[in-house]
């Protein structure tokens, strides 16, 4: 491997997560066989975020008297990447276990800094999950991480604003949301938001992969990133800028801020395509909607199609220099794999696995804050559906934090999206030159 990429690439301000480090493991870690899981004992720290996570944790001590789990709260996917990097960069305070992102997970496998999970026997899990979460956390044919949650791209909508604006029945395509935006715009609310900042990569990779898109291929060494010119991506562009230009997004307010929970929860952001990890969120950050709520199959290109996306998911790494390995895979595989998948799936983690996705238990159970919706039906049925195939940067995190730098000034309308598409593309382009790939537009 070319050494100039022995350096994690993550794009931000290498800052020291003291906070983090002091509670992480700080031994050198092994690279030989694990032990005998069966004897795992002892402490294990584990780094992660979201619902359930408590429950899990006592839950899986309940059944494991001899191991002990030390929880930091991390507080977002970002973060958490920023602060492994900064623990690997170090070499010390590296965590047992830790969450990532799914599309986060090939950057750390590329470098060498996660554990082959396939010793474990993890390589006979496969069929065992939905494939969109699997095989995001491939690299080389060898599973590095276990799915914890799915993020098939759904619809989920206001009922209330839709029924104020005239309109019976979520979009089935693309044009129809469209027309639907305008209407929902002459009764004081926006179908949405984007403002084009780091929050909004990846409901855009989500989207774009949708339309068939290929921002970026990815072959070794060699990449080509081609943003402006993919057909997909010519699609994704004209139709987001459309709607720029028609003022049919609220364009200010950016997902996960207070703003945006005040917007879903006073009916002026009216529906959101998203992942499906998302309910819990809306009955937290828009209390006073419940009962509006509903979920509904992505709009369609194509008239008839059934075509999804992936949006984000996360999974369980063990990092190579963990100090307590064996305990650390007991805590990852019974998080995802084991008893502890149904504990997260009860507090609300839209599971990957596919004995829950399959259960009437779960399918048909009703949702109040989704008016009574079996909302957990429509999101198996996005989830079971087959999503082409969509390649991340291996420097995706970069590829992340960068995006609102570019992107962002075409929702201010200070450009247009082409051509924020084309700056991107550059800043893409430069930062795997620098970091030893050959890339190319």
């Amino acid at each position: 491997m070319n050494s100039a990429r022995k350096i994690l690439t993550m794009g931000v301000t290498m800052v020291a997560l003291a906070s983090f480090a002091a509670c992480g493991s700080s031994g050198s870690g092994s690279t030989s066989k694990p032990a005998d899981t069966s004897k795992a004992s002892g402490r294990i720290v584990f780094w992660g975020w979201g619902n359930g996570i408590k429950e899990t944790i006592a839950a899986f001590e309940k059944a494991n008297p001899g191991i002990t789990v030390k929880y930091n709260n991390t507080g977002t996917a970002g973060d958490t990447q920023v602060a492994l990097s900064n623990a690997v960069a170090a070499g010390k305070g590296i965590p047992d276990v830790t969450m990532l992102e799914d599309p986060t997970v090939q950057q750390f496998a590329i470098e060498d800094n996660l554990e082959d999970l396939s010793g474990y026997g993890a390589d006979k899990f496969a069929d065992d999950f939905a494939p969109g979460p699997w095989n995001k956390v491939q690299y080389d044919g060898k599973p590095y991480a276990l799915p914890i949650d799915a993020g098939p791209e759904v619809f989920f909508y206001n009922k209330a604003v839709f029924d104020k604006a005239g309109i019976p029945e979520p979009p089935k395509t693309w044009d129809e949301y469209y027309q639907d935006a305008k209407k929902i715009r002459a009764v004081g609310s926006y179908i949405t938001n984007n403002a084009g900042d780091k929050n909004a990569y990846q409901p855009f990779t989500a989207q774009a992969w949708q339309a068939g898109a290929h921002p970026w291929k990815v072959d070794g060494d060699k990449i080509t990133i081609n943003m402006t010119k993919d057909a997909g991506m010519r699609r994704y562009i004209d139709f987001q800028q459309k709607l720029i230009d028609e003022d049919l997004l609220d364009t200010k307010t950016a997902n996960w801020s207070d703003d945006w929970n005040r917007a879903l929860n006073d009916g002026s952001v009216a529906s959101l395509t998203i992942g499906a990890w998302m309910p819990t969120n809306l009955e937290s950050g828009a209390p006073d909607q419940k009962g509006n709520w509903r979920v509904a199959p992505l709009p369609q290109w194509e008239e008839g199609d059934s075509v999804s996306a992936e949006d984000g998911g996360s999974a369980l790494v063990v990092p190579k220099k963990a100090k307590n390995k064996a305990a650390a895979w007991k805590f990852a595989e019974y998080l995802t794999h084991g008893k502890g998948a149904q504990v997260m799936a009860d507090q609300g983690s839209f599971p990957s696995l596919k004995r829950i996705l399959g259960s009437n238990e779960f399918t048909s159970k009703k949702n109040e804050y989704f008016g009574g919706q079996e909302v957990n039906k429509v999101l198996t049925e996005a989830a079971n559906l087959k999503v082409s195939k969509f390649q991340y940067l291996p420097y995706n995190p970069f590829a992340q934090s960068t995006y609102g730098d570019s992107i962002g000034k075409a929702y201010m309308k200070q450009t247009t999206l082409e051509k924020a598409f084309e700056d991107y593309q550059q800043k893409l382009v430069d930062h795997g030159n620098q970091q030893g790939y050959q890339v190319n537009k």
